[in-house]
């Protein structure tokens, strides 16, 4: 059965290594460099390739760069990446409300938009009562092969996942897990020791991915790394380098985050390993 796997093996396995190049709220204020339009996007997600990255975690700008769910703007921006890297990294749809979208808009944009991949906040998207339409949409989501990545944000989130993934609302018995580090923590600043709770909590079957936010990124990564996970980095969370300087962009943080793995003896996974453990496609 897919992702499968003991302790010893998910220690040595490849990485699936993410890259978030802007977030919802940051701006060229805050780093000149933060990629914001279509072609922004597709040079960072070039770059970012280069250095190792299989997934980009995909927020789109509205003409005020306000952040946005509009699917052309989405279809906007997955063309011109298409155009820069072909097949060769996995665009992942974010479906973050930011206080804007309601759990039936963040479902009807996917249901639209039908993205390769998309992630979605457990927290958001499944409120207490409305676990009917959680399923069907989840189901859907399934008929059409879109790669579910499900955000977690504490270890009452992920004891919510199971409990909902128990009752048969989430299909996906191995599904791939985010565990959001400090991103309600006081100025948003995540430590290592954050990922405790969660991986008391986490089945050895399950895959698992960590991000996250403050100038700890890449020590907390390095632990998630050594642990068998999976990881995000990228300007939404940070932009700093482990020895505190301000990154150039966001390939230096996934080069950081490459040469640990590549240390500790674990390849890199593909574009095509990514669709073919998570989605059931064979590899090209």
């Amino acid at each position: 059965m897919k992702n499968q796997v003991s302790v010893e093996d998910s220690v040595s396995s490849p990485v699936v290594l993410t890259v978030a190049p802007n977030g919802a709220r940051k701006t060229k204020a805050d780093h000149p460099a933060l990629p914001i339009s279509p072609l922004d996007l597709a040079v960072e997600a070039d770059l970012c390739r280069r250095e190792g990255a299989a997934m980009i975690h995909l927020h789109v700008r509205d003409e005020q760069n306000g952040h946005t769910l509009d699917v052309g703007k989405y279809r906007d921006a997955t063309a011109a990446i298409r155009d820069r890297v072909g097949d060769d990294i996995v665009i992942q749809a974010t479906t973050e409300a930011v206080g804007i979208y309601s759990a039936e808009q963040q479902m009807e944009m996917v249901l639209e938009l039908q993205p390769e991949a998309v992630s979605l906040a457990i927290k958001e998207l499944v409120p207490p009562g409305e676990e009917e339409k959680a399923r069907s949409f989840f189901a859907e989501m399934k008929s059409l092969n879109i790669m579910p990545q499900f955000i977690l944000y504490s270890a009452e989130d992920l004891k919510r996942y199971q409990a909902l993934a128990a009752d048969g609302v989430i299909l996906d018995k191995y599904p791939f897990l985010l565990y959001v580090l400090g991103r309600y923590t006081e100025g948003q600043k995540s430590h290592p020791m954050d990922l405790l709770p969660f991986i008391a909590l986490t089945p050895k079957e399950s895959a698992w991915a960590v991000c996250a936010f403050g100038s700890l990124e890449h020590t907390t990564i390095s632990c998630a790394l050594a642990m068998g996970g999976h990881v995000r980095v990228g300007f939404e969370n940070n932009m700093l380098l482990k020895d505190g300087r301000q990154a150039t962009c966001n390939a230096d943080l996934v080069r950081q985050a490459r040469d640990v793995a590549m240390a500790i003896g674990r390849p890199i996974s593909t574009a095509a390993d990514i669709r073919a453990k998570f989605c059931g496609m064979p590899e090209g």
